[in-house]
């Protein structure tokens, strides 16, 4: 430890600039919900069924993905 109090004074910047980053991100999340939430119910439908849609496409792929995984050990073990 050559300079204690300027390693203080650099991770006190680098925790603020942190906080700042953080305190940024929930202001932007914090409108975008505002913004949403004054969206038509049409367009709030439209943007669920989207998000279902991507969620339901990604459980597809992990299946077949668990599936394979299924077959190859089915297939390591017979040839044990």
């Amino acid at each position: 430890m050559k300079n204690p109090f300027k390693e203080m004074a650099e991770s006190a910047r680098a925790q603020h600039r942190a906080d700042k980053a953080n305190f940024e991100a929930v202001k932007a999340e914090s409108k975008a919900h505002l913004e949403e939430a004054k969206l038509s119910f049409k367009a709030r439908k439209a943007m669920r069924n989207a998000e279902l849609e991507t969620q339901i496409a990604e459980a597809e792929e992990r299946t077949a993905a668990a599936n394979a995984r299924i077959a190859a050990a089915k297939k390591a073990r017979e040839e044990n």
